[in-house]
């Protein structure tokens, strides 16, 4: 059955800031279709170039992809024009979720919660967001994703410190009100009306510190899945991550980051439209929660590739 898939390339590695955790992402993603018996490839998009991808006749590709020229929708619109069906979100969404200044454009107009935030271009604007967010802040880079470019900014002596390590991600930098709560996430899978909300997951890091040590690399952060909420309040925030994600017209798969503070309310921080699947990862972990195992994950995934523009499906499995 998975014959049908033809010659399937999984990207990975890339160029981006995130390129070790890619590398991670994509070995898992192809050994697994392989055990199901897939044609799958590796294909390191920071090591060739398209003409090589082009080359290559893959009938489908896996974007096992984290952060820019992978995830920012750039090398969805190069798949597009190779005629590729692929993975996950296309181009406009995948761009969108990627700028999470764009993000909460977009979120607020469609009325949905996320904390209050000031973009900053320069350095001499550092004292009006201080004004206007108050502390404690949170600086981030909108460009960025794994935890890569933010910094909690708790004394306004530190703020401009912050941001100059910050500017150094990226061109602009997000000041964001800093919310006190539970950190959630939650996988969502399908595109559209059948997009579905798999089981939260809680994470629990040392003294609340999930860096990006401990979200790929240390076993001292834990994992509640389902997360240890009321049933009414899981399904609350399942509701708002597939109304966030299809707010940003995400499709295939993602993953919606969420605070549950001290009075109940919910607060939309990102999305990922191409999270990572290495074995600290969470969608896996939220799979595995409803009997669904990695390569089966993997599958579910796959069979989802299309182009987006013209709306050609991949041949089914």
């Amino acid at each position: 059955m998975t014959a049908a898939f033809g010659k399937v390339g999984v990207l990975y590695g890339g160029k981006s800031a995130e390129r070790e955790v890619s590398l991670m992402s994509g070995a898992g993603v192809c050994e697994a279709l392989r055990s199901r018996g897939v044609d799958a490839h590796l294909f390191d998009t920071g090591t060739r170039g398209m003409v090589e991808l082009a080359q290559e006749r893959f009938d489908r590709v896996f974007i096992a992809l984290h952060g820019r020229y992978g995830e920012d929708g750039t090398l969805q619109g190069a798949l597009e024009l190779l005629g590729i069906p692929y993975t996950g979100s296309g181009t406009m969404a995948s761009s969108l979720a990627m700028d999470k200044i764009m993000t909460k454009r977009v979120w607020l107009e469609a009325g949905l919660p996320t904390p209050r935030y000031v973009a900053i271009a320069d350095e001499v604007q550092v004292p009006s967001a201080l004004e206007m967010i108050g502390l404690p802040m949170i600086l981030k880079a909108p460009h960025e994703g794994s935890t890569l470019g933010i910094v909690r900014v708790s004394v306004a002596e530190s703020a401009l410190p912050a941001y100059r390590e910050v500017r150094n991600y990226d061109a602009m930098v997000l000041a964001e009100q800093f919310i006190t709560g539970r950190e959630l996430t939650v996988a969502i899978l399908g595109s559209g009306a059948d997009a579905h909300a798999l089981p939260v997951i809680e994470i629990v890091a040392p003294e609340g510190n999930y860096d990006y040590e401990h979200k790929y690399f240390s076993d001292d952060t834990r994992y509640l899945c389902p997360a240890p909420i009321e049933p009414a309040i899981a399904t609350r925030v399942a509701d708002l991550c597939v109304r966030a994600y299809r707010a940003l017209g995400c499709e295939g798969w993602g993953r919606a980051d969420v605070i549950l503070d001290g009075e109940g309310r919910l607060w939309l921080l990102e999305i990922n439209t191409s999270p990572g699947m290495t074995g600290h990862s969470l969608v896996p972990m939220a799979a595995k929660a409803i009997g669904m195992s990695y390569p089966d994950l993997c599958l579910r995934i796959l069979e989802q590739a299309r182009c987006k523009v013209g709306g050609e499906q991949a041949r089914p499995a």
